[in-house]
């Protein structure tokens, strides 16, 4: 009340069930749950910190919201809410999928988004599973605070980006026009967007006739800042060996590949090498079989590079660490490499001929600037109607078999 200068209306809170952190209080890293209920006012966002655990507000802070098309008042939807049909058919029931030489199964969670599992290429599985279980939104360095957000389906979930539609397909064409594979797309958004304040996220699987698959994830826009750093966690069961029980981890260090004894982070960087092909990593059974992992680099559409931690850790069978919904995984505003998948590696654990889970977690910076919008999302009028203007931001590794 005393940053606004009135009582506030409750219903003009936005993001109001959104976990968040703020440094230097007990909500940094989770030590209590805290909220942050987000209030617009004249181009400008006012974060309302508030701890659930001690019931008291622990603070307030501003960001900027940049320039919008949208009027006050004006509503905007990509199209009508399905909650009933997307929830009886991709929450509450496992999908299957089969083209271009894959097999798979598909389902919307609770808070980890679209899953799929069971991917096999010409009969051999390939990926036991693969989530985004988190999006990490910092909007300020110094002062750590923002948003822990979850996605997934649309009704009797903690997510606060929901599901909006019905998974679907896409080709994957070569420059030729020719079918090389396909894409699995589901979209999440907050009713409303792209106002200030809203948000959309998308997941991506793409799996290609040769073999290859990407695991990819993108940010459409808007947030509630112009200053927003994204950190989306993606956790990956991939199976190198063909039932995935005995791989090994190796990362490139410009003239050989070094074997990871243990489970351990890596962060990519500008000085970090790469194969000629584009390789940092690789993943592979007893008898050398596996898939070179390929980090974003700014080499893939709408992309700028990753600069990715890349986690591996042992999966234990006896302990349940992210097969089931995560809800969220980690703080909002660390920029080290706490965002979560650390906590699993306590103590590290050998990860020689094991069953190995990845987690792979990109940093996105936004940009509103005109000409270089990055992470970013607008309105204008063509004829007579709101349109969506987006620049979209996505990051994800890409797993090429070995041959």
């Amino acid at each position: 009340q005393a940053e606004l200068g009135l009582q506030p209306d409750a219903d003009a809170a936005t993001m109001p069930n959104a976990k968040t952190s703020l440094n230097g209080s007990r909500c940094e890293r989770s030590r209590h749950l805290c909220v942050a209920p987000t209030f617009l006012v004249d181009g400008r966002a006012l974060f309302a910190i508030v701890d659930l655990t001690d019931e008291r507000v622990v603070g307030a802070r501003w960001t900027t919201l940049g320039t919008s098309g949208v009027p006050e008042g004006v509503l905007v939807t990509e199209r009508t809410l399905q909650n009933a049909y997307v929830m009886e058919n991709y929450c509450e029931k496992v999908n299957s999928l089969s083209r271009n030489g894959w097999e798979m199964a598909y389902v919307l969670t609770l808070s980890d988004g679209l899953m799929v599992s069971n991917a096999r290429y010409q009969g051999k599985l390939a990926l036991n599973s693969a989530k985004l279980v988190d999006w990490h939104v910092s909007y300020s360095e110094r002062e750590g605070f923002g948003y822990s957000d979850a996605t997934g389906c649309p009704e009797f979930s903690p997510a606060s980006i929901i599901a909006f539609n019905a998974p679907f397909t896409e080709d994957i064409l070569d420059e030729s026009g020719n079918e090389i594979g396909f894409t699995l797309i589901q979209d999440f958004l907050t009713e409303g967007w792209p106002r200030p304040c809203y948000y959309r996220y998308q997941q991506r699987f793409e799996f290609y006739e040769d073999g290859r698959f990407r695991i990819v994830g993108g940010n459409l826009g808007r947030g509630c800042g112009t200053d927003a750093s994204y950190r989306p966690v993606l956790r990956i069961d991939i199976a190198a060996s063909g039932d995935g029980q005995q791989d090994s981890f190796a990362e490139w260090d410009g003239s050989d590949w070094i074997d990871w004894e243990t489970e351990q982070w890596q962060l990519q960087t500008e000085d970090t090498p790469y194969t000629n092909e584009g390789y940092q990593y690789r993943i592979t059974s007893p008898n050398n079989v596996g898939y070179f992992i390929e980090p974003g680099q700014g080499q893939f559409s709408n992309e700028q590079g990753d600069n990715a931690f890349m986690y591996v850790t042992r999966r234990d069978p006896n302990v349940d660490e992210g097969e089931s919904d995560m809800i969220t995984i980690g703080a909002c505003c660390n920029q080290d490499y706490q965002q979560g998948p650390e906590k699993f590696m306590n103590p590290a654990e050998s990860i020689t001929d094991e069953d190995l889970i990845l987690w792979y977690v990109a940093h996105l910076q936004n940009d509103d600037t005109v000409g270089s919008e990055y992470c970013w999302a607008d309105m204008t009028v063509e004829n007579g109607d709101f349109a969506a203007q987006i620049w979209p931001c996505y990051f994800g590794p890409m797993f090429i078999p070995i041959q």
